[in-house]
């Protein structure tokens, strides 16, 4: 049963329980994994699918056919929902788009900054138990929209060797490039270093395990990242105007993710509390996933009594949650002073879910309290800053001796040197 316990009482540790620090055993593998992948490559890419898989696949790579005929075998009603669903993702991430900025306001002087897309991408999508057309969408589409040149989607096969017709029309619609089936930290190793059949990128994104997230965090610097994902969590701050089936059915749409992903109710009611208790116990028996939703729920969940809404806005501030419901009478009122959550659910009718699979934000997002200082996946994900300067010769001259005065300073007499050169001996007229 979902524990009830009063904000107040709790020491901080009660509040903040979330470690995605790998086990030095994860961490072994992992470095094994990349070592054998980058010596060996493909052989081992097929050695580690069969042995994590349970199949060793003709191909590596899904073919366009495969491709095409999973979109000819889609259900018309979910072939609709994923076009739908891609094109509020593409509204929403279309408005993400940066524009190029030039400062030209002091004579002689041109600064700027232009935005330039990732070369290559690749995105990993697991499979729980099939591989998340949502997080394809979700993931492939901002990258398209940045402009990057080539994406590659890294999944692992299902038990014959395929992917799910679902997956692979979402990936057609999206516009990924290329397909492989490989999964797990020898994906990331592909992705970071190449193999004979699987392009090394620039930037590796997406979500996955243990294994996966720490595979990327080891790759990082060898190529970029997104983040470093740990369980799925959602936080629900009510009040008492709530109703309980709603909210209970809220935590166990996370609950049901694995058995390390956090559900968390924050209240000031205790009816409410009291409600929402009972009715996560009636629910579970009801859910297909119960065993796994049904440990999420009694490691990791909670529910929060608190004396007030102010006191729960300061605990979801320090709690940082991946998903935040704002489950009270007067949403819009409380959202200025949220200040760290990777995405906020606004009123009594948006459940997490809405975000999940349709509104349109990404649902790829920081978890385990980095919400306090990164971001969800967007389009700035897949594109790079490049600043500019211009000077003319008139306008270095009229600054060079500062310039030259901050370089000795910093006994750099080689950089106060570069500029003052230009103004010895024969006179340049650019």
């Amino acid at each position: 049963m979902i524990p009830i316990l009063k904000l107040e009482e709790l020491a901080e540790d009660r509040i903040l329980n979330r470690d995605i620090r790998a086990e030095e055993n994860v961490s072994a593998a992992v470095d094994t994994v990349i070592a054998d992948v980058r010596q060996r490559g493909d052989a081992a890419l097929l050695e580690y699918t069969e042995r994590f898989d349970g199949v060793r696949p003709e191909r590596l790579q899904v073919s366009r056919e495969e491709m095409d005929a999973a979109v000819a075998s889609l259900d018309s009603g979910l072939l609709d929902t994923l076009r739908r669903a891609a094109e509020n993702i593409r509204a929403f991430h279309r408005a993400q788009v940066r524009r190029d900025l030039v400062l030209t306001d002091r004579p002689g002087i041109v600064l700027g900054q232009r935005y330039t897309p990732v070369e290559k991408v690749g995105i990993c999508v697991p499979r729980s138990p099939v591989a998340f057309p949502s997080t394809i969408l979700m993931n492939v589409i901002p990258a398209k929209i940045a402009g990057v040149k080539e994406i590659v989607l890294v999944t692992p096969p299902e038990p014959d060797g395929s992917i799910s017709p679902a997956a692979l029309a979402a990936a057609s619609i999206a516009g990924a490039d290329r397909i492989f089936r490989i999964g797990g930290a020898q994906a990331v190793a592909a992705l970071a270093y190449g193999t004979e059949s699987v392009p090394a990128v620039d930037k590796i994104v997406g979500p996955g395990g243990i294994f996966v997230a720490t595979a990327k965090r080891k790759v990082f610097g060898k190529v970029g990242i997104d983040m470093i994902a740990g369980p799925s969590e959602i936080l629900v701050l009510a009040d008492g105007s709530c109703d309980p089936r709603w909210v209970a059915a809220d935590l166990l749409s996370q609950a049901e993710h694995d058995a390390l992903a956090s559900a968390v109710l924050v209240t000031d009611s205790e009816p409410l509390a009291l409600a929402v208790q009972a009715e996560v116990e009636r629910q579970l028996s009801a859910l297909p996933r119960e065993p796994v939703a049904r440990q999420s729920i009694e490691n990791n969940g909670k529910i929060l009594l608190c004396r007030s809404l102010e006191e729960g806005i300061d605990a979801a501030n320090r709690i940082a949650p991946e998903h935040l419901e704002l489950c009270v009478a007067e949403p819009f009122a409380l959202l200025g002073r949220i200040q760290n959550a990777g995405s906020i659910f606004l009123g009594k009718n948006a459940p997490e879910a809405l975000g999940d699979y349709f509104a349109g934000p990404n649902h790829t997002l920081p978890t385990s309290g980095t919400a306090r200082f990164s971001s969800p996946l967007g389009v700035d994900d897949f594109v790079k800053k490049s600043q500019f300067v211009y000077y003319t010769r008139e306008a270095l001259g009229a600054v060079a001796g500062q310039i030259a005065e901050f370089a000795r300073q910093e006994g750099l007499e080689g950089h106060a040197r570069s500029v003052t050169i230009r103004f010895e001996g024969k006179e340049e007229t650019r």
